[in-house]
């Protein structure tokens, strides 16, 4: 059982009053024009809220992972799109330069993400290679000074407003042919790098406040001292921060999911049909139980694979359960909140059909469903 300390229930308090009296009320607009929410990322870096759990050294709010992850699931409960820029920022765009970083890295990158001064972002997905991190197609050419990098990747989260962003591409070096699995290198890519541009936004299902889009690479050269941890190491890094990443889109699917509940719940309080109030009537009250008792058992996963993280224990299994029960959750508890709300629960006024649009994508992000299951039995047959 997972028994919240005082600084975490703080901190819970403070990002739920914030999503529910800020961030709320302009969620429905947002979704509707595709528009960023600026606003929403400015007042949650004048709370600190960007860099939550990197130490205070670096401009971050010193909190552990379980704290950041309750941030992530408090703002979903609001938003979808602010939850996941604050995801991505975090986990796939900072934690990288955080956990393999050099000294001067961390000073010059991340203290500028951490307070919130710069974005961050992630580049691995490609148009051949998705799930299949191995082939990746964009290319590190490395010279005497430093890479010239050379590809697309694509449906990239902060891909358009990202200042700083890690990149994985197959190192090609002077030296002889890497080893498999060891021909991957990250590298730090600043915005307004000569030769790396974005194509336009996507327009999309859900999450569509959210920025995604494409990043392209035409002879771009990249500094040496921009090369992210040692190299042809790479793909054990991108193995880690998925890991890490998995547990904060299993945040995103419980702040969904939370979402829905609290408005079917509210709904079927109000809503009379034969002369009496839905919630008595038992087949809902039945709805009601199996979506608190399977959002509840959830969040017990989420917060284990968080403080395990935090704790540097052993949690690649349990981010994936994690990510793929709270994943699979949220989309069955959304779809019985919009069953539960009927008529209007397919309208745009009542919003559970926002929270429904946005669950699908934590069924595919950090890795599908499938592939979880794979990584989960791949760990307890080993």
């Amino acid at each position: 059982m997972i028994i919240l300390s005082e600084e975490q229930k703080l901190l819970q308090e403070t990002v739920r009053e914030f999503a529910r009296e800020f961030v709320a009320p302009r969620a429905k607009a947002y979704d509707k024009t595709a528009e960023f929410p600026w606003d929403n990322i400015h007042k949650m870096m004048e709370l600190g809220l960007m860099g939550i759990p990197f130490p205070e050294k670096y401009g971050g709010a010193g909190a552990d992972k379980l704290s950041y992850i309750i941030a992530v699931e408090e703002l979903a409960r609001a938003c979808g799109s602010t939850s996941i820029t604050l995801a991505a920022h975090i986990s796939l765009g900072s934690n990288p330069i955080y956990l393999f970083g050099s000294e001067e890295q961390k000073q010059k990158y991340l203290t500028a993400l951490a307070r919130g001064e710069k974005i961050g972002a992630l580049g691995i997905t490609e148009p051949e290679a998705g799930s299949d991190v191995h082939n990746i197609k964009t290319t590190a050419r490395e010279t005497k000074d430093g890479f010239i990098l050379n590809g697309t990747k694509i449906l990239i989260t902060n891909a358009n407003i990202a200042d700083i962003l890690v990149i994985a591409a197959k190192l090609i070096s002077q030296d002889s042919p890497p080893q498999e699995n060891q021909s991957i290198a990250l590298f730090i890519v600043e915005r307004g790098t000569r030769g790396f541009s974005n194509t336009k936004a996507e327009d999309k299902l859900g999450l569509r406040a959210s920025d995604t889009g494409e990043l392209v690479f035409e002879e771009c050269f990249i500094p040496r001292e921009n090369l992210l941890g040692r190299e042809f190491e790479g793909f054990k890094y991108l193995m880690r921060i998925l890991d890490e990443g998995r547990i904060s889109i299993g945040a995103l699917s419980l702040g969904l999911a939370q979402g829905a509940f609290d408005k079917a719940l509210s709904y079927s309080k109000e809503r009379k049909q034969f002369g009496q109030t839905i919630c008595t009537f038992q087949a809902i009250q039945n709805i009601l139980a199996d979506m608190q008792t399977e959002i509840t058992a959830a969040r017990f996963l989420v917060y284990d694979a968080a403080e395990k993280a935090g704790k540097n224990l052993p949690f690649i299994k349990e981010s994936s359960m994690a990510k793929l029960f709270a994943s699979e959750v949220a989309m069955k508890t959304t779809k019985n909140a919009i069953q539960i709300l009927g008529g209007y629960g397919y309208t745009t006024e009542y919003e559970v059909e926002r929270y429904y649009r946005d669950a699908k994508l934590c069924e595919i992000g950090e890795g599908t469903s499938e592939i979880q299951r794979l990584i989960i039995a791949r760990q307890i047959l080993a």
